[in-house]
């Protein structure tokens, strides 16, 4: 079973470190950083000293006037959580080029964690493959680091369950999110669990596209196997194509902001734009 388990060695855990941190620059680049320093931004009323207080919340001038001392109070800002749904089923894996849709997909989510982080709004993880992979948010970049490294050892043999996770996963959440999916789609029900879960949350999904999947554009009628099951069925060419545009209105109608990447072209670029063009890290801060 050695040769069904791991992979993606290209880079050591070194090199691939300083690549996610590079996109995460990349990414923030030209976006403002977190105005949010000490306990809180906006002040809302001054109260007397007690003992543990911070010495640096004293509030001089009241304690002038009062003869006691008072410390200022701040009101916390709201910290939108993100999590990063990480597609790693088998079809995630197979890969025409050298880059994989899975490996695009890692990097990314490492560099958009950092980038949030950057934002001081806290970042977790669910895995949507076979494996139980859920991680809380956290504004910890040491985690982040770890459960990337954690995955850029993988499997061949998953399935997709991006349906099935967002039904057992959102019943626990009690507050707004952005949700970030990093997926191929390649779970036939996916879309109305998406559509579902954009009206709770706000969500955007980062689509990945090996260069094969749309070289069946010209296609005629094919034989082909599915990755993760090995079911094999026929299609068309034309039928893909026509799949894939259906599958871009869809989301866009439901209010889910989607971006096609493909896995034979520089992307950072394109998803930098797509967050700045749509306002999506201006919102976890509100």
């Amino acid at each position: 079973m050695e040769g069904a388990l791991d992979r993606l060695e290209l880079l050591d855990a070194r090199q691939f470190s300083i690549v996610v941190r590079r996109l995460a620059d990349s990414l923030s680049y030209g976006t403002d950083r977190s105005p949010f320093l000490g306990t809180g931004v906006e002040y809302v009323q001054s109260r007397p000293y007690q003992p543990g207080d911070p010495v640096r919340a004293i509030d001089w001038r009241i304690t002038a006037r009062t003869g006691r001392f008072h410390v200022k109070e701040y009101e916390s800002p709201k910290r939108m959580p993100v999590y990063l749904l990480i597609d790693t089923s088998a079809s995630m894996t197979i890969s025409s080029v050298r880059r994989s849709k899975y490996e695009t997909a890692l990097f990314l989510a490492g560099g958009l964690a950092l980038a949030c982080l950057e934002r001081v709004s806290p970042v977790g993880v669910l895995g949507v493959g076979d494996r139980s992979l859920r991680i809380r948010p956290s504004l910890s970049k040491t985690q982040v680091m770890e459960w990337l490294l954690m995955l850029r050892r993988f499997r061949y043999d998953e399935t997709t369950r991006l349906t099935e996770r967002i039904a057992e996963f959102t019943p626990s959440l009690s507050h707004r999110v952005l949700m970030i999916v990093l997926s191929d789609l390649h779970d036939p029900n996916s879309l109305t669990a998406l559509k579902h879960l954009a009206q709770r949350h706000d969500c955007a999904v980062l689509q990945l596209q090996d260069p094969a999947e749309v070289g069946l554009r010209g296609a005629g009628l094919m034989r082909v196997r599915e990755a993760e099951t090995g079911r094999e069925f026929s299609t068309h060419g034309r039928r893909e194509h026509t799949r894939q545009e259906s599958t871009k209105s869809a989301l866009r109608t439901s209010g889910i902001d989607h971006l096609l990447i493909r896995t034979d072209r520089s992307y950072v670029h394109s998803v930098r734009h797509f967050f700045e063009s749509r306002g999506l890290l201006g919102r976890l801060a509100r």
